[in-house]
């Protein structure tokens, strides 16, 4: 906005709108509301509000929400909002993405819902204005009048329903000028559709199409790889890039045994760059999943090599890797009272706040209180003694736990019928998995625990797209454990790992997805983990097929143009999963690097089998 009003200058006649799609569109449909049968006071729901109302209109339809959750459909009549699809224009064929074909009713039935409460969700404010603009030719012609000229950035992130939205607007004067690159169009999991720039030449006939090619931020082999990797693809519109830099260091290629001898090069490579008087912060590590980080982070933590994950917790703060401790230390100690809170209603069992607090009451642990190995019982806000050890109940130097004030309370008519029945079935399963304990190894026994639990369904059933990438941290999780002889031992490492406190200045290695660090850049670039069906994703080609891959491809362009002094991608030859060693294929990406612009070295001995650049990682 401040570049803007600066190059209007003074005499600028007022800034134009400025935001994104939805907040202009939102401004727009407060002045028309009436046309789509809203008031222009309408509320906008986040989607928690979505969520829940989702549920209820599930629920009155007589359907198993814990079969059919109202977050997949929230994820489901998003994707058709997308495409600016209302629910008479929803294919018949998709249908049945929820509910055996119920999809498309419920879908209507929120958006009859929505205008009794006066509100709209996210995805409406692009919709309803699309309707207007179609159904309501003068009101198009008025912003046709207000709106000379358009641009947009970023426009190979742009959806169906943004696009429309767009062309809409833009049909009339035809000054529309998008910016943008369909080599990055990496969001298609979300919408982002790059077919939105690739044919835009044909849906504006006569565009005048600027290709920016120099590059200003790589040397002239860490472009020369990204372009020729890149040229694999068939749906892009093509262009040379070039820079007035340096070759510089060629892309470095190196294969390696395993996962932690992975994450030991990549900690060697960093510490010597910080010998040569550079800075941590010039270094990142790029991955294409999350659960990826938590080797990289491991040997950061041992070395003392300060760190920050762009856009996300560090591995072992994650919500469910710390419930998956939870349960494993509520096995380990019945005592735990925290392990004990976090856990009792994850996933819901139908033991709620109050329950909790009955616990409490029954324990006759007040909060802020604890008994001292002397004997006393003191106060934390004030100080005082509150109770003796003599005075302590039964005269012991602690309050008994919630397991055991649960376990007398299930005996009584103090909880209600459903919050027994639920603390019953917790407090069984507990003993089981306690008695399995005594047989079994603690890697098999996490595995039990997060299936019996419902935790793995719970997070099989959220179709949202962080859904997955919760599954696969615990998959990391489980493997992670396989490398320490007890459960205690793994209990213990995990504790001392998250005592370290992160450095506070701001000379911290970067760690990232290759998603979240989209428009970022530092001088030396790490890119592991570059195997097949790790990157490209399996899980993106089986869902999109040949697109799906490209899209990928796109990632790897981004990541290796991420560098600007040096890029290093490494591949392994065994990833150790579910505590067992499985051979892994370097990724086909790495055969579609240029050998010329690549230093390449092995020490699996896999590479002698192809040619190109495996072939010079051989010799």
């Amino acid at each position: 906005r401040e570049r803007v009003e600066h190059l209007l200058g003074p005499g600028g006649g007022g800034l134009p709108w400025l935001g994104t799609f939805h907040s202009i569109s939102a401004r727009m449909l407060r002045t028309h509301a009436e046309l789509v049968g809203l008031k222009n006071n309408f509320s906008i729901l986040d989607t928690d509000d979505q969520v829940r109302l989702l549920k209820q209109i599930i629920e009155a339809e007589g359907i198993d929400e814990k079969r059919w959750p109202g977050r997949q459909l929230a994820g489901v009549i998003d994707g058709w909002k997308n495409r600016a699809l209302t629910p008479e224009k929803v294919p018949k064929n998709e249908a049945f993405q929820f509910a055996e074909g119920a999809g498309v009713r419920l879908y209507a039935a929120y958006q009859a819902r929505l205008k009794i409460l006066n509100a709209c969700d996210f995805g409406d404010l692009l919709m309803h204005m699309i309707d207007v603009f179609q159904r309501h030719p003068d009101v198009l012609e008025t912003y046709h009048r207000k709106i000379s000229h358009l641009m947009v950035d970023e426009h190979q992130d742009t959806n169906v329903a943004q696009y429309l939205w767009l062309r809409l607007l833009a049909q009339a004067r035809k000054n529309l000028c998008v910016v943008g690159d369909d080599d990055q169009s990496i969001y298609g999991w979300r919408g982002a559709e790059v077919d939105n720039i690739l044919r835009f030449e044909h849906d504006f006939p006569g565009a005048a199409v600027v290709r920016l090619e120099r590059n200003y931020r790589s040397t002239g082999h860490i472009l020369a790889a990204a372009s020729h990797l890149i040229a694999n693809n068939r749906g892009r519109l093509g262009k040379t890039l070039f820079t007035d830099d340096q070759l510089g260091h060629r892309v470095k290629v190196r294969g390696v045994w395993d996962g932690e001898g992975e994450a030991r090069l990549v900690a060697d490579d960093i510490e010597s760059w910080r010998q040569t008087n550079r800075s941590y912060a010039d270094c990142a590590v790029l991955v294409r999943a999350a659960w990826q980080m938590r080797a990289f982070e491991e040997r950061f933590l041992m070395l003392r090599i300060p760190y920050n994950v762009i856009g996300g917790p560090r591995f072992f703060e994650r919500a469910e890797v710390r419930d998956a401790h939870a349960y494993l230390r509520l096995i380990r100690s019945e005592d735990d009272d925290l392990a004990f809170e976090r856990i009792v209603n994850q996933p819901k069992r139908g033991v709620g706040e109050s329950t909790v607090q009955k616990l409490h009451a029954h324990a006759g642990k007040p909060p802020a209180r604890f008994v001292t190995d002397a004997g006393p019982l003191f106060d934390q806000s004030t100080g005082e003694v509150v109770a003796t050890q003599e005075e302590a109940p039964g005269g012991a130097t602690r309050f008994p736990s919630l397991t055991a004030a649960a376990r007398e309370l299930i005996l009584t008519d103090d909880l209600p019928a459903k919050a027994r029945t639920a603390l019953t079935s917790f407090l069984r399963d507990l003993d089981r998995w306690r008695e399995q304990a005594r047989s079994l190894s603690h890697v098999e026994l996490a595995e039990i625990v997060l299936d019996e639990s419902g935790y793995t369904d719970m997070l099989r059933n959220d179709k949202s797209p962080q859904a997955q990438t919760r599954l696969e941290n615990l998959k990391e999780l489980v493997q992670a454990m396989g490398q320490y002889d007890t459960l205690e031992a793994y209990l213990e490492h995990v504790a001392l790992v998250l005592d370290i406190e992160a450095e506070s200045d701001n000379e911290n290695v970067q760690l990232s997805t290759l998603h979240a660090a989209k428009g970022l850049e530092w001088p030396l670039v790490f890119l592991p983990g570059w195997e097949e069906q790790v990157f490209p994703s399996q899980r993106s080609i089986d869902e999109n097929g040949e697109k799906g891959l490209e899209e990928e491809r796109r990632l790897a362009y981004v990541g290796i143009t991420r560098a600007r002094e040096s890029a290093r991608i490494s591949f392994v030859a065994n990833r150790q999963i579910y505590g067992r060693w499985q051979s892994v294929l370097p990724s086909r990406f790495i055969d579609e690097l240029p050998a010329a612009h690549v230093d390449a070295i092995s020490e699996t001995g896999y590479a002698a089998q192809v040619g190109g650049v495996r072939e010079a990682a051989s010799r």
